[in-house]
């Protein structure tokens, strides 16, 4: 190895080359991970900064001594100064740093490290050449050592895109990761104004709270190359009291609150709050109860609440009145029943802008296949307007394939071929930026309706906050119904719910009908497992009869064509159900009418408006109760009914056909 040559900054191609050697390096030949290698760099590039900012000079290695460690000797100087630089930074960076952090790096890999980095200044740099190269730099290693706290870039510029930060204008991230949403949005101010101070900038209006030092370390240093000055990003919990977290801000400007709030908030159950201090601490801590159309805070606390939940309350507290929002959530927040009242907490508490649907896979690239949407908010505590309208979108394609390596999707024309933009750059295939125009129309129109976006009045936004369920298709279906007929399924079926009594006879033997032995097309039950009830599933519930029907309100396939219904026959009659399906009887109208409705789109699609749930979709009572059933004339439901009971005799004559042959072999 050789001394680095000198070398001009002004490429961020060739500070790069220098970065990804160095990574390189040091995971070939010390065994860390590549999480632990990126630490280990981000550790020795905070002396760097340290030993140029304070002018000591002691983050250096000379030919003689670099020549000692390759040759598998100790050199006490060498290591004494790189030593002492990093106590230093202990001590500078304490928040960021425990007291007895080490260098986990073997001599010659630091020796390595210090050879390739000394003649560089980080400090003195070009701050879009040295920002840029290290922002470069971890997008190549942060999918593969970070997914969990990644946002996909598209996402990140979506969300700025919508807020429109300003140059004035105070911004935070209380899950910050890595600052993906921070950068982003000094990037839109940057712009859209000529005469940008990112010192001042970066100085006074950029926050950011990460309770992950290893994480917050990264964020802190791609603001330091960005702009060398005291930056603002803390290692803490957001949930922390809300006091303490303010006394972490000194400047004045914050204290009232922040102008924007922009997050991706960890979410999942597996993580939930548990700690009794810390949901005293939250509104959302609490349990809530229904009161007609609204709900009320009890003073009881919840047993446990998703992280997410509590950083939705958290992030309104940070806003200022007036403050503008954006947050990545799952999709069972805007449509679940049992969190009703955590969105009746919002509307409480803000005006929704917006909320935008994003597709299936959005971060399966970075690690879960979780669906999620996009809210916007407008802090506003004293609700004293409801006469506006809220933006929908919804997101198609995403620019990335739905896969673990999420490479690129362009755009072809019909020859094939990569379409080019006018800096001949392929055009991805994506409709963020069709959604922001939607955005932009409806905020000067005040209405919009368009392929994937559309507005409604805040009054119609009841108890769900989901795009399928308001969108003008759907809205269509419903007038359409109702002007037809249309008629609740509770007011013409019996819904059972109460489980069957043999349930509670564990050595009896019955037959068990799953989801997956229903025979769509044909309305019929094609199997059934033979089974005593203590070796049934936890999830075996109804007894079904002759002439029932059961139509499936879980599963992934509820509201498509693959969607389950059947009419019990003889041959199951006393079957066991799972609770996957719900069963009908005693039919104030022509049970045969409502098999074939059951399979219709106007059935399938209000199905599909009501699911919820992400893992397993799913219907509830309530709703399925109020789907409507559109009742024609009697002589078409007589029509419709008497060709499909023909249908079944039909299908029961042909097996007595088959049945009836014989064929012996001599």
């Amino acid at each position: 190895m050789e001394l680095p040559l000198d070398f001009g900054l002004n490429k961020t191609d060739e500070l790069l080359r220098k970065f990804e050697e160095i990574h390189n390096f040091i995971y070939a030949n010390d065994g860390l991970s590549t999480q632990q290698t990126l630490e280990e760099f981000i550790k020795l590039l905070f002396i760097k900064i340290l030993d140029e900012r304070e002018n000591i000079r002691f983050f250096k290695i000379t030919s003689g001594e670099f020549e000692s460690i390759k040759n598998s000797r100790k050199n006490k100087y060498f290591s004494s100064r790189i030593s002492n630089l990093f106590n230093k930074t202990i001590s500078e960076y304490s928040d960021l740093f425990d007291k007895d952090e080490k260098i986990r790096l073997s001599d010659v890999s630091l020796g390595f490290v210090v050879n390739k980095l000394q003649d560089i200044s980080l400090s003195d740099s070009s701050s879009d050449a040295t920002g840029l190269a290290f922002q470069k730099f971890l997008s190549h290693h942060e999918k593969d050592g970070r997914g969990q706290f990644f946002t996909p870039e598209p996402i990140i510029d979506f969300c700025v895109n919508i807020i429109q930060p300003k140059p004035n204008e105070t911004i935070i991230d209380p899950a910050c990761g890595s600052g993906g949403f921070l950068f982003s949005a000094l990037e839109f101010i940057k712009s859209q104004n000529a005469n940008f101070n990112i010192i001042d900038t970066i100085r006074n209006n950029i926050y950011g709270i990460d309770i992950n030092k290893s994480i917050a370390r990264i964020a802190k240093m791609k603001l330091i190359l960005e702009a060398n000055v005291e930056t603002n990003i803390s290692n803490t919990n957001s949930l922390n009291d809300i006091d303490e977290i303010r006394l972490d801000f000194i400047n004045k400007k914050v204290k009232k609150g922040f102008d924007v709030v922009l997050t991706n908030p960890p979410f999942g159950t597996a993580g939930k709050i548990t700690n009794v201090s810390i949901l005293r601490k939250f509104d959302l801590g609490y349990k809530w109860i229904k009161n007609g159309y609204s709900y009320t805070k009890t003073n009881k606390l919840q047993n446990a609440q998703t992280a997410e939940i509590l950083f939705i309350e958290r992030s309104i507290d940070l806003l200022k009145e007036g403050g503008r929002m954006g947050i990545v959530l799952p999709n069972g927040h805007f449509e679940n029943p049992s969190l009703e009242y955590l969105r009746f907490y919002i509307k409480q508490r803000c005006k929704i802008i917006a909320i935008v649907n994003l597709p299936q896979e959005t971060f399966i690239p970075y690690g879960t296949g979780v669906k999620t949407s996009l809210l916007f908010l407008e802090k506003n505590t004293e609700n004293a307007t409801a006469e506006y309208n809220v933006f929908f979108g919804k997101i198609t394609k995403l620019g990335y394939q739905g896969n673990k390596n999420g490479n690129p999707i362009y755009k072809k024309d019909k020859y094939g071929s990569k379409i080019l933009d006018d800096k001949h750059q392929p055009v991805l295939d994506e409709n963020f930026t069709t959604t922001v125009k939607d955005y932009n129309n409806f905020i000067n129109n005040e209405n919009i309706e368009s392929v994937n976006s559309y507005s409604i009045h805040y009054n119609e936004l009841n108890g769900r906050f989901d795009y399928d369920y308001y969108s003008p298709e759907t809205r269509k279906l419903l007038d359409t119904i109702k002007s037809n007929n249309g008629k609740k399924l509770s007011k013409l079926v019996e819904i059972v719910k109460s489980k069957s009594k043999l349930l509670s006879k564990p050595n009896a033997l019955v037959e068990y009908v799953e989801l997956s032995d229903i025979n769509t097309p044909s309305f019929e039950i094609i199997n059934s497992t033979e089974l005593c009830v203590h070796e049934l599933p936890g999830r075996a519930s109804y007894e079904i009869k002759t002439g029932d029907i059961i139509t499936a309100i879980a599963g992934n396939s509820i509201g498509s064509r693959k969607h389950a219904t059947a009419l019990v026959t003889e041959s199951h009659n006393g079957a066991i159900c799972t609770n996957g399906f719900r069963v009908f009887r005693n039919f104030r109208i022509d049970p045969y009418f409502l098999l074939y409705y059951l399979q219709s789109e106007y059935f399938l699609n209000q199905i599909y408006m009501l699911r919820t749930g992400a893992a397993i979709p799913n219907v509830s009572d309530f709703d399925l109760g109020n789907i409507l059933i559109s009742i024609p004339d009697e002589q078409t439901v007589r029509t419709i009914g008497d060709k499909v009971r023909k249908s079944f005799e039909l299908r029961e004559k042909s097996k007595e056909e088959l049945n009836s042959i014989k064929l012996e072999l001599a």
